[in-house]
This record gives structure tokens, C-alpha cells and sequence, in this order.
């Protein structure tokens, strides 16, 4: 209430914040009812069901400009015609239920359709049969209450999984990959016999996929799926299909990418698409094949990712449902559509039945003549109703005023030409049909799977699987690589990198390696290779690390600045990188005098040096022998064992003339 007491209209206390949440949240459920997630008794988005419902209106056997099917859906869809074109010709490049005339685009090469006014389509034979019937259809009035719009479409067919969809809502997004037409048909089936199956995607791109974590498409899930590889011959690749979600182009591109990152090496690249896939990489001199091929999984879209996401719209809001229980509900939603039609087709042979031997008792008994004295319509109607008295336990149902009147309808030309034994066929007709279509009510399950199989029988020819289920391993991208760059090490100012291309060459190594290096104060560490990285004043050893080759490690170290000196032989193991390791405890003025690699365990054991002590007052011997293979291979973490306790001037490796003094 204000100063004068009169209420105030609620909205105009609605805070700012109040009014932003408000509005928000009705904008995000829209999007997600509306626009972006599909509906489960269909499979399909608001767009997508109002155009081909559109479609239907304008249905006559002949192609329609997609300029007058967007124009007429605009009576539907609030949402301009980009959104309803765009949308449209996304389903005429599924090739399921649009039967497409012009240049619609390529989904091979990224290629676009043309305009809508130069391209034409109709509803193919199959989405007529699947996915119309008014009788059975749910109604609304449209967004300006002019014209009225399906719910959903009577869909008996499992479209859903059949065309895949992807749409980003707000806080929520949908991906539900397409499955293969004939697969989800038997499984449907499956479901209707209550037997097991099992659905996995098939893209109309082709090529290899690894379903091994599919998760039946929800979220957290992942295919994996590849293009088709071939070595024609040792420098000669060709790509005969690309991976779902990719075109050939956006292959092509990550091919040459990946070459001018030096991952790989090609000479040259071809693209001779057109109906089919073909790329053609030309290989140069000195390139391996098989490792290119490999390399192309690990390094471009010829192997891509993919991950599911199987959100739908069910009972007024999102769920995330499993592909499996998906196509169960569709199973069953298809068999209670026949059983609705049926029902339906029952009442109306009934109905003819009924009327039909009406008429044949109206006119075989001359009924209609009881109302040639008749001076008001009750009379007529009265007439005819007792006329009719004798024959009523002859029919199905008791007769109404409607069929009285129908039959005053009757004109004097069909009367005078009607024919006894023709009307009786079609009674017996009728009988059979209603005899049948009982039948298959009672027998619901078998009618259904009869339904789906002639399904398969119609539509199912060139829809057979076109992705190859098979499982691989993840490419180790380091062992494909290629080794084209050189590791450089500036030992004056500490750096290595292979951008140094003035200082020591070290060996060949790819930007993906890591290198390993031991610093003179007893620290480890591995990083990434670099243009140019710090690795310390005077480092003892810099080198390429490949976990997959084991190198064995002999030091002799000085714990502190004047603590004892010890040697271990280790392995560097598992790192984390850029961390560093202690090779001791850790303690500042730690000093290394001795360090040597190997390549092998034998060779470090075999390993003895001479250690040269300090001269002291009461040392005699100041040289010493030490075998590495005294002491076990460990870890890097292990301090090691004690060599000596006294200041040690130097360690070298022995010669065969330490041995004989020794």
C-alpha cells in the first residue's frame, strides 16, 4: 500500500536482482524446452517438427522451393528464416526423412547448400509412413494462436537415435551420436521380445571407432574414432574416410599443421573428394610409412575424440537417459501408436459396417416408402425408426438419430441402381478386415515386430553399417614423432634449447621430449624441450629423457660442505615436471665429483673408478678403488653408500694399471 492506501501492482516492487532471476530462468527454460533439446516422443526439436510439419501441409507428391517451406513454417517458429533453413538443411543432409533436389551441401568437405531459393525438397516415402497421422497427433495452438501445431509428431520409428542431435542450452547441453538404421530397428525387436541387445553409433562418414568406453551415451563417456588409413605404397598415404564431426578439408589442414610443426613429414597433399573420401599424402624421401600413418592418428583429426551426452525432453523436463532405455520408451511408444490406430481403424470399419447394413435393410426392405405419407420430419424420422424395429438385433449397436438421418441422404439414383450382391461382398469385406484388425490388437507385440521388419524390408537397402566396430590403442605420441629438431647446450651460461644453434650439439630430439638434467649441486629435474631454457651454471649432464629407455645412473657425491661422500647406482623412474629432486638429503654445498651414464646394467656394474684422497698427516694411501658393482641399482631417492669420510680430491675411471697396482 502507498501514502493513499491504494494497493500497487506487484511488479512495480520487483527489485532489479528480483527481476534478472526472474527473467533468466524463463530464458534458460525456454531455450532448453524449446530450442536446443530434442523431445523423446519424436526425436526431434521444436524447429525441426514444425518444418516438417510444414512440410506436410504443402505435401503433393511434388518438390516445393525450400524458400516456400521456410516461408510457410514461419507460421510456426518465431525464430527467422536463417535459423528455420539452417535447421532444414541439416535434415535433408540425413537423408532419412527429406528427399533433396539441388546442391544441398557436402558433409564430406564442409561445402554449403546453396540458397534456399535455388534447392527443392519433399518428404521421402518413408518419413510419410512413420511419422504423420492427424488421427493420433496432439494439437496446440501456434505462437499467435492463429493455426495449430503437433505436441509432438506420432513418430513410430526411433529417430532420435537414428539422426543423432547436438544443441547447447543454458547450464546444459545435448549430444546423442546417430545409430544405424537397420541396428535400431532389430533392436527394437529385441525389446519387444524381451530379449538382449546392444547399440553402438554408426556415422555416415565411415571409418573405424572404439566404443570400449560409449557408456551407453552418457555423459562422461568417449568414442574414439578414426579416419581409414592406407599405405598405398612406401611414399604414398591415402585417407579413404574422415572421422565423424570433421570434413576433408579441416583433415587436410591439420595434416599441413602438423607438418609445419615438424610432428610429421609430407611433400605434398591432395584432396580428390567428391562422392567418396580420398586424400592423398605424399610421403618425402627417408619417411617411414607405417610410422607416418601412425603418426597421423597422433597428431591430427584422422583420429578424433567424442563424447556423449544423451539429454532429452520427457514428461515437461530434461532428463539424461541411457541410449538403451532410449530406444526401449520408442519401442514401446511405436507399439502403443499401432495399437492407437488399430483401435481407431476398428471403430471406423465398425462404423462402416454398421451403416452399410443399414442401408442394405433400408433399401432390400423398401423402408423408405413408410415415409411417403409422412407431413413433418419427426414423422419421417418416427417412420423410419419403425420401420426399422424388426432388423435392430441384426446389427452391432443400437441405431441413432445420425444414422436415421443419414439415410434420408440416400439419393433416388442409388436406390433405384443398388445392387444386393455387391453390398453384401463388401459387408463380407468389412467382416474380414474387422475380423483382422481385432486380430492384430489381440496380438499387439507380433504386429508390432511384423511393422518394424517390413520396415527394414522397405527402407533398409544401402543403410547397412558404415562404421567399422574395433578397438585400438591410444597412440603414444613421442614414439611417432618425428625427431626433427637438435638439442643445443650452452654450458658457459647454462642454457639448453634447440634454438641454440651456435653451441654443442647434443642429439636429435621432437618439441614433444623432455629433457633430463643433473646440476653440480646434486639436483635433478626434468622439463619440456624449449627454444631456450635455464639449466643451471655448469651442468653435469643434459640429455633427452625417454621414459620408454632406461638409463642407469653411477655418482659419488659430497653430502654438504664438508660431509662424507657417497656413490649410488639408480634409475630415474616416474617424474613430475619441472620439480626438483635431491639426489641426497638436500644439504646446501652438496657437491658431485663423480658422475657417468649407461645405457645398460651390465655396463654400470662393470664400472670401477679410482678415488684420490686429499694428502693428510698419517694417510698413506691416498688412492683408492671403487666398483659401482658393490652396490645395488635403487631409486633416486636413496642416499647411497658411504665411500669415505675423508676430503676427496678427485675420482677417475680406473685403467688396467690401477687394477695391477692394486
Amino acid at each position: 500500500m502507498d501514502e493513499t492506501n491504494e494497493p500497487q501492482d506487484p511488479r512495480e516492487t520487483l527489485s532489479l536482482g528480483g527481476m534478472y532471476q526472474e527473467y533468466f530462468l524463463d530464458y534458460a527454460s525456454y531455450v532448453i524446452m524449446e530450442r536446443a533439446v530434442p523431445h523423446l516422443g519424436d526425436g526431434l526439436k521444436p524447429v525441426q517438427r514444425r518444418i516438417l510439419h510444414s512440410m506436410k501441409e504443402l505435401e503433393d507428391g511434388r518438390y516445393n522451393k525450400v524458400a516456400n517451406v521456410v516461408g510457410n513454417t514461419m507460421k510456426y517458429h518465431p525464430h527467422g528464416d536463417t535459423s528455420i533453413g539452417d535447421a532444414m538443411v541439416q535434415l535433408g543432409q540425413k537423408d532419412l526423412l527429406i528427399d533433396t533436389q539441388g546442391n544441398w551441401g557436402n558433409v564430406l568437405t564442409g561445402d554449403r547448400a546453396a540458397a534456399s531459393r535455388y534447392i527443392e525438397a519433399r518428404l521421402t516415402p518413408f518419413a510419410l509412413e512413420v511419422a504423420f497421422n492427424p488421427k493420433t497427433t496432439e494439437w496446440t495452438r501456434s505462437y499467435d494462436g492463429r493455426n495449430k501445431e503437433p505436441v509432438t509428431l506420432p513418430m513410430k520409428f526411433p529417430l532420435l537415435l537414428a539422426q543423432g542431435v547436438e544443441g547447447i542450452a543454458v547450464g546444459l547441453a545435448c549430444k546423442i551420436l546417430p545409430h544405424n538404421f537397420i541396428e535400431l530397428i532389430e533392436a527394437c525387436i529385441c525389446v519387444l521380445r524381451k530379449q538382449p541387445f546392444e547399440l553402438f553409433p554408426d556415422f555416415h562418414t565411415g571409418g573405424l571407432i572404439d566404443v570400449s568406453d560409449y557408456r551407453d551415451g552418457l555423459r562422461g563417456g568417449k568414442v574414439r574414432v578414426r579416419a581409414n588409413v592406407e599405405v598405398v605404397k612406401a611414399k604414398l598415404i591415402r585417407i579413404s574416410s574422415i572421422p565423424f564431426g570433421t570434413t576433408t578439408g579441416g583433415v587436410m589442414d591439420s595434416i599441413v599443421s602438423a607438418n609445419d610443426k615438424g610432428k610429421i613429414k609430407i611433400s605434398k597433399i591432395e584432396d580428390n573428394t567428391a562422392e567418396n573420401v580420398e586424400i592423398l599424402v605424399h610421403l618425402p624421401a627417408g619417411a617411414d610409412a607405417e610410422m607416418t600413418r601412425e603418426a597421423l592418428y597422433g597428431f591430427t583429426d584422422c583420429e578424433v575424440g567424442i563424447s556423449p551426452n544423451s539429454c532429452i525432453i520427457h514428461e515437461g523436463r530434461p532428463h539424461f537417459m541411457p541410449v538403451t532405455e532410449i530406444l526401449k520408451n520408442c519401442a514401446f511408444m511405436t507399439k502403443a501408436l499401432l495399437l492407437k490406430e488399430l483401435e481407431i481403424l476398428l471403430g471406423e470399419l465398425n462404423d462402416k459396417w454398421h451403416y452399410s447394413s443399414l442401408e442394405k435393410i433400408f433399401i432390400e426392405n423398401r423402408i423408405y416408402r413408410d415415409i411417403e405419407e409422412c407431413e413433418t420430419w419427426e414423422a419421417v424420422i418416427e417412420a423410419i425408426d419403425k420401420g426399422l424395429d424388426p432388423f435392430k438385433k441384426l446389427l452391432k449397436r443400437e441405431v441413432t438419430r445420425d444414422d436415421i438421418i443419414r439415410l434420408t441422404e440416400i439419393k433416388i439414383k442409388r436406390i433405384s441402381r443398388y445392387d444386393s450382391f455387391r453390398a453384401d461382398e463388401e459387408i463380407r469385406g468389412l467382416e474380414d478386415r474387422i475380423e483382422e484388425t481385432e486380430k492384430n490388437i489381440n496380438n499387439i507385440t507380433r504386429y508390432s515386430i511384423a511393422y518394424f521388419k517390413a520396415l527394414i524390408k522397405k527402407y533398409g537397402k544401402g543403410r547397412e553399417r558404415k562404421t567399422e566396430l574395433t578397438e585400438f590403442g591410444v597412440v603414444k605420441r613421442s614414439a611417432v614423432v618425428v625427431a626433427s629438431e637438435t638439442l643445443y647446450l650452452d654450458r658457459k651460461n647454462g642454457f639448453a634449447g634447440i634454438s641454440l644453434k651456435k653451441e654443442e650439439a647434443l642429439e636429435k630430439c621432437s618439441t614433444l621430449d623432455d629433457i633430463i638434467i643433473f646440476s653440480l649441486d646434486a639436483e635433478m629435474r626434468v622439463t619440456k624441450v624449449a627454444d631456450k631454457i635455464f639449466v643451471g651454471k655448469r651442468p653435469i649432464h643434459v640429455s633427452v629423457f625417454r621414459k620408454d629407455v632406461p638409463k642407469f645412473y653411477s655418482m659419488i657425491y659430497r653430502e654438504g660442505r664438508e660431509g662424507p661422500y657417497y656413490a649410488k647406482r639408480f634409475k630415474a623412474g616416474g617424474v613430475t615436471r619441472d620439480k626438483i629432486y635431491n639426489m641426497g638429503k638436500g644439504t646446501k654445498g652438496s657437491r658431485v665429483i663423480y658422475f657417468v651414464v649407461h645405457d645398460t646394467e651390465e655396463e654400470s656394474s662393470a664400472n670401477t673408478v679410482v678415488v684420490h684422497l686429499r694428502p693428510a698427516l698419517r694417510l698413506r694411501n691416498v688412492s683408492r678403488l671403487f666398483s659401482f658393482g658393490e652396490i645395488s641399482v635403487k631409486g633416486r631417492a636413496p642416499r647411497g653408500n658411504i665411500v669415505t669420510k675423508l676430503m676427496v680430491d678427485r675420482v677417475v675411471r680406473a685403467s688396467a694399471s690401477d687394477f695391477g697396482e692394486s
